[in-house]
C-alpha cells in the first residue's frame, strides 16, 4: 500500500518546478495513515524507478524528487482540455467532469496553472446528456457490424421558442463517427437508400443496438477495405450528401491556404494568372458545397461541371431578387 500511495502522491504533488523532498513525502504518507521513515522512502523510490517510473532527483529550484515523464505531457492535456471546452456537443455537465479528469493527469500545481489560463468562449453547449452514452453504443455497433435504431429530431418554432420536434425513427447501418464543423456526426446508410447519410449526435435519442446485420459500406460508397473517414470528410461539405463529381474552380491567390485546408496539398493545382489559380478535386456536389462556395463571393468561380455553374447562378439570382424585394 505504501508504494501505491507514494506513487499517487508523486503524481499529484510533484513536477519539475515543484520537487518533493523525502521529508515531505513522509509527512504526506502519514496523512494517509501510513507511518514511515525517510530511509524507507528512498528505498521505495528506488523500487518505483526500477519498475519504470521516471523519478528524478534535483537540487533546483529546491531539493527533492519529481516525476519527469507522465502518460500525458502538460501541452497534451491542455490541447485535450481546450477541445472539450469548445466542443458544443459536450454538455456543460460532462465538460466539467472531463475537465476534472484531465486535471488529474497533471500535478496539482500544473492543474491550477492551466485552469487559470483556459478561456471558454460563449458558444452554445447542447443539452443532450445521452450523447456521452450514445458514443459507446455506436462504437459497439460499428465494431460488431450491427444496425442501430434511434429517433432523430429537428428544432421547430413553437410558442415563440425553438424546441425539438417529436422526431422520426431510423434504422441505420453505422460506419464512422465524425467530428466536423464543431459537431459530432454518425455516417451510415439508411436502409431505404443506396447512399451514406450523416446524423448529428445531439439530435439522436433513444439509440439502441439491434441484432440486425449492418449493410457493408462497400455497397453504398467507393470504399472497399475500410471506411476512409479522412477522405470522406475532405469530400463532404457542411456534412451534406450528394453525388460525387470532379469539379474545377478558379480561386483568388488569397484563398490558397483555405483551399489547402479543405482539400489538402496533394490535389491538382495550376496557375491561372498572377492573381488566381485553378484547382481540381473530386467532391460530393450538394447544397453544402454550394453554400461553402457562395461565402467566398467572386474570389471562387466554378469552371466545371456546367450543372454546378448553373446552380450557382440560380442561387445568386435568387439572392439578388430577395434583396430587391426588401
Amino acid at each position: 500500500m505504501k508504494l501505491l500511495f507514494l506513487l499517487k502522491l508523486l503524481r499529484k504533488y510533484s513536477d519539475d518546478e515543484h520537487p518533493v523532498s523525502a521529508v515531505e513525502l513522509c509527512r504526506l504518507l502519514e496523512q494517509e495513515g501510513i507511518g514511515t521513515e525517510r530511509k524507507s522512502v528512498y528505498r521505495d523510490l528506488d523500487v518505483l524507478t526500477k519498475f519504470g517510473v521516471d523519478i528524478v532527483y534535483t537540487r533546483s529550484p529546491r531539493q527533492g524528487f519529481f516525476i519527469a515523464k507522465r502518460d500525458f505531457e502538460l501541452a497534451e492535456v491542455r490541447l485535450l482540455m481546450d477541445a472539450v471546452l469548445t466542443a458544443p456537443f459536450i454538455t456543460n455537465k460532462k465538460t466539467a467532469e472531463l475537465t476534472d479528469k484531465l486535471c488529474e493527469l497533471l500535478s496539482c500545481h500544473q492543474a491550477e496553472t492551466v485552469l487559470k489560463q483556459i478561456y471558454v468562449d460563449q458558444r452554445v453547449k447542447f443539452d443532450n446528456e445521452e450523447i456521452y452514452y450514445n458514443i459507446d453504443t455506436i462504437n459497439r455497433a460499428i465494431a460488431q457490424r450491427k444496425k442501430l435504431s434511434f429517433s432523430y429530431h429537428h428544432r421547430v418554432i413553437a410558442g415563440g421558442k425553438a424546441q425539438l420536434d417529436e422526431g422520426r425513427e431510423f434504422i441505420i447501418s453505422p460506419y464512422a463517427l465524425l467530428w466536423a464543423n464543431d459537431k459530432y456526426y454518425l455516417a451510415g446508410n439508411y436502409e431505404k437508400y443506396d447512399t451514406i447519410s450523416n446524423y448529428r449526435l445531439d439530435r439522436m435519442k433513444r439509440i439502441a443496438l439491434t441484432a440486425l446485420e449492418a449493410r457493408p459500406f462497400s455497397e453504398v460508397c467507393s470504399y472497399r477495405d475500410y471506411f476512409d473517414t479522412a477522405d470522406y470528410l475532405r469530400r463532404t461539405f457542411n456534412m451534406y450528401n450528394g453525388e460525387q463529381e470532379r469539379i474545377m474552380l478558379r480561386c483568388s491567390n488569397s484563398l490558397l491556404e483555405t483551399i489547402i485546408d479543405k482539400f489538402g496539398g496533394d490535389i491538382e493545382f495550376s496557375c491561372h494568372d498572377s492573381n488566381a489559380f485553378t484547382v481540381r478535386a473530386s467532391v460530393y456536389v450538394s447544397d453544402g458545397l454550394i453554400e461553402w462556395l457562395l461565402q467566398y463571393g467572386d474570389r471562387v468561380i466554378v469552371l466545371s461541371p456546367q450543372t454546378l455553374k448553373d446552380e450557382m447562378l440560380k442561387r445568386i439570382e435568387a439572392m439578388h431578387a430577395a434583396y430587391q424585394i426588401t
